[in-house]
């Protein structure tokens, strides 16, 4: 199988065979347990002395002739702190309890059940990111992604550019862009921030945006554009090719297809 070289105006410069990790089965099974095990949730909790900064000593004692004790007094069972005392009069208020005045919750988010300790095999986590790499040029996946191209045949995947393109600014960037994606595609490619409808717009999310492409640069390569994301081969993984799922829309520099090479254990034949 062939693949076009392209420059930043998105005219092919030369025909290359693709890389055997271009054309591997994509396996879904494999690329969705590595998004589960890298999945990072902030943990919270209320303080754990929350409700018991008190002067309450413990629950009541019910027996009789113990100084102190609730017996024959027909108070509940609770601890209870002591606001003024004659003698052995006591004048207590329920305390700690989750139904009491500043009591404690009862049942409080704890940190223990939000740390993810999912962990994936080595081999599987190669697997998984050769499959996001190959989903990234299989034309059905990546149209079944997208909403807006379902029904439509696209074609030219995966795009590899010419490394040209990290050292454009942002608006021959997004000129080069729209040239080598299309118009059908250019539309998905870029970026779309919005006001989220409905309550969470009050909680903390108020904008919610697409994840629109993902720049591939190979080793020492810089984006000097910062309106999409980008990752070099270094840091490159299954979480940035297949957020959301397989099949982002994906370009390549024409020294990070060289660079996975190398990093996946395959044999040069671009040079």
């Amino acid at each position: 199988m062939k693949m076009d070289i392209l420059d930043i105006s998105g005219k092919k410069t030369k025909t290359v065979e693709l890389p055997s990790y271009f054309s591997k089965d994509v396996r879904k099974d494999l690329i969705q347990r590595v998004l589960e095990a890298k999945k990072h949730k902030q943990p919270y909790a209320p303080y754990l002395m929350a409700g018991k900064q008190h002067s309450a000593s413990g629950r009541i004692v019910h027996r009789r002739h113990v100084w102190r004790s609730g017996y024959g007094r027909g108070a509940s069972r609770v601890p209870r702190k002591t606001m003024s005392r004659r003698g052995s009069q006591f004048n207590w208020v329920g305390a700690e309890i989750s139904s009491t005045v500043g009591g404690r919750r009862a049942h409080p988010p704890k940190v223990l059940s939000m740390i993810n300790d999912e962990k994936i095999n080595k081999k599987e986590m190669k697997i998984a990111l050769e499959s996001a790499l190959s989903a990234t040029a299989n034309e059905k996946i990546i149209s079944g992604r997208y909403e807006k191209l379902k029904g439509q045949k696209i074609t030219g995947f995966p795009f590899v550019v010419e490394s040209k393109i990290s050292s454009l600014k942002t608006k021959e960037f997004i000129e080069s862009l729209r040239k080598i994606l299309g118009e059908k595609l250019f539309e998905i490619g870029i970026k779309i921030k919005n006001i989220r409808s409905g309550r969470g717009k009050r909680r903390g999310r108020k904008y919610k945006s697409s994840a629109g492409a993902l720049i591939v640069l190979g080793k020492g390569e810089k984006m000097k554009a910062q309106i999409l994301d980008f990752k070099t081969v270094d840091t490159l993984g299954v979480t940035d090719l297949a957020v959301g799922g397989p099949g982002r829309l994906t370009i390549y520099t024409e020294k990070a297809i060289d660079d996975l090479k190398e990093k996946l254990g395959e044999k040069n034949e671009l040079n």
